[in-house]
């Protein structure tokens, strides 16, 4: 991959080899903390985690890479090696902003948030939850000065760079502003149409319970279906559904109610989605930088062509059909055309990652315009309840006075300090519905190959286009190089048009 006159090179291209062996054991500690561990392990794994990451940390941070970087940039690398070696670097920035007690202060307050949470949300216990959260949040703040300092964004900016290179508040502002504008408008429509419909014809609700080995069965031939490599990863059951791991050996979960089957087996697509990229970066640059995947709105983007691009047409749920009869026996309700309607109704909720994808994106706008000012200092946590009530009566028309568990405590990326995460779902949505519409545009066919039982299509697109370009290009060239164009958010709008208004 690389010559022999680049001892420099060569240098970070170990350092890179050995975090990204350190990092497949943190990846598998934190799945068996979420699947796995009996509760009496969390602060033992919580300070096991804490050691790796300072350990990690000191090896990004090592003073004498300046040197070496600067060697670098003096040697004959080819194209490959020296976007490999500035991505290197951008992660070096990010790391030295960053002092080691911080670093580890942050693996300690979010595990002990994180494993608290799990029975004060159930609980309601919004009061007990502040007194971890509130510790988090001094994390993540000091976290965000320092990265603000060192890299001369905003404190939120500086954050979601870290998920979203490159990406500012300011594109997201005008993004969900928009969005704002007829979003709204847009589901009160598809409601109002669908309550129509169903007043004259409702559809058929599946008869439970569904067992949950039967629900496992399915999930595992849906993962198969939509070429999920078994031998390189495995599905498991945790709190939140995640996927994570490493490229070789990618963990995902899901979970699983006895009374509803949707829920899980939906869930599952969109984490294959993530999967099917993680097993497909570059292979040759596996351990490197470059073949990580680019962002986590390019991520989402796959996990969301899986779920809603691919998992709502009409002909991918034809084959959905068939298993789920097999899997809990035959109703009326597994219908193609009835179980269709079940996986496209849209009734604002509670609940984000049950909601449709007509109504996601307002739980996601709910979540930014929160977070931002939280962690710009503007607000205070407990300010949170009262601004979620008010949002969530502005955006989907429901009452979550009072209902914390519901509310703001029902994600587990607050308690685990993730802020500046929550627009990348929205913009991932924004980029699938760009990626299929691209695909449309170089296959005219695409509808009637899905509805053939051709998925593989989708695959080498998608393989061809972004899997296999792990971290090579900025997220703007590479969404250009795919696409034709940067990200257009007219793309989401006309999807979601298309398939529940038919305009």
């Amino acid at each position: 991959m690389h010559g022999t006159a680049t001892p420099a090179y060569d240098h970070l291209h170990a350092l890179n080899l050995r975090l990204h062996r350190l990092g497949h054991l943190a990846a598998i500690a934190g799945w068996d903390q979420a699947a796995n561990m009996p509760p009496k392990g969390n602060e033992a794994r919580a300070a096991a985690q804490a050691e790796l990451a300072a350990l990690m940390h000191g090896m990004r941070t090592d003073p004498a890479l300046a040197e070496v970087f600067a060697r670098a940039g003096d040697e004959p690398l080819d194209a490959g090696q020296r976007a490999n070696q500035a991505e290197t670097e951008r992660e070096w920035r990010l790391a030295t902003a960053l002092p080691a007690a911080l670093v580890q202060r942050r693996q300690l307050a979010t595990a002990r948030c994180e494993h608290a949470w799990r029975q004060q949300r159930p609980a309601n216990d919004w009061a007990g939850f502040l007194v971890n959260f509130r510790e988090v949040l001094a994390v993540a703040r000091e976290e965000a000065a320092l990265l603000a300092e060192q890299s001369g964004l905003s404190r939120y900016d500086a954050l979601m760079d870290r998920f979203e290179p490159g990406m500012r508040s300011v594109t997201v502002d005008r993004l969900f502003g928009e969005l704002r504008q007829w979003l709204p408008g847009l589901i009160a429509s598809v409601v109002e149409r669908q309550r129509t419909r169903d007043a004259a014809a409702p559809p058929l609700e599946p008869a439970g319970p569904f067992a949950v080995d039967a629900q496992r069965r399915l999930c595992d031939q849906v993962m198969r279906l939509l070429g999920f490599d078994f031998d390189a990863g495995r599905l498991d059951v945790s709190t939140h559904p995640f996927c994570g791991g490493v490229p070789e050996d990618v963990r995902m979960t899901t979970r699983f109610r006895d009374d509803e089957f949707l829920g899980s087996l939906m869930g599952t697509v969109h984490e294959t989605g993530h999967g099917r990229y993680e097993q497909n970066l570059p292979r040759p640059w596996l351990g490197q930088p470059l073949a990580q995947a680019r962002s986590m709105a390019i991520h989402e983007s796959q996990s969301l062509a899986f779920e809603m691009q691919l998992g709502g047409h009409a002909g991918f749920v034809a084959r959905l059909a068939p298993l789920v009869s097999a899997a809990f026996g035959p109703q009326p309700a597994f219908e193609p055309a009835n179980l269709a309607r079940l996986m496209t109704r849209v009734k604002p909720g509670l609940i984000r990652v049950d909601a449709d994808e007509v109504t996601y994106p307002a739980h996601v706008i709910l979540r930014y315009e929160i977070e931002r000012p939280l962690i710009e200092g503007e607000i205070e946590p407990e300010d949170i309840p009262a601004l979620w009530d008010a949002k969530m009566q502005e955006l989907l028309g429901l009452d979550t006075r009072g209902n914390f568990r519901d509310g703001p405590m029902q994600d587990v990326h607050w308690p685990e300090g993730l802020f500046g995460y929550f627009p990348c779902y929205t913009l991932g949505a924004m980029y699938a519905a760009q990626w299929f519409a691209a695909m449309r545009r170089e296959l005219p066919d695409l509808d009637a190959r899905i509805a053939a039982g051709d998925l593989q299509s989708v695959f080498d697109w998608l393989g061809e286009r972004i899997w296999s370009q792990g971290s090579r290009w900025s997220t703007d060239e590479l969404v250009r190089r795919a696409s034709g164009e940067s990200l257009n958010p007219a793309h989401l709008r006309a999807h979601l048009e298309r398939r529940y208004l038919g305009q």
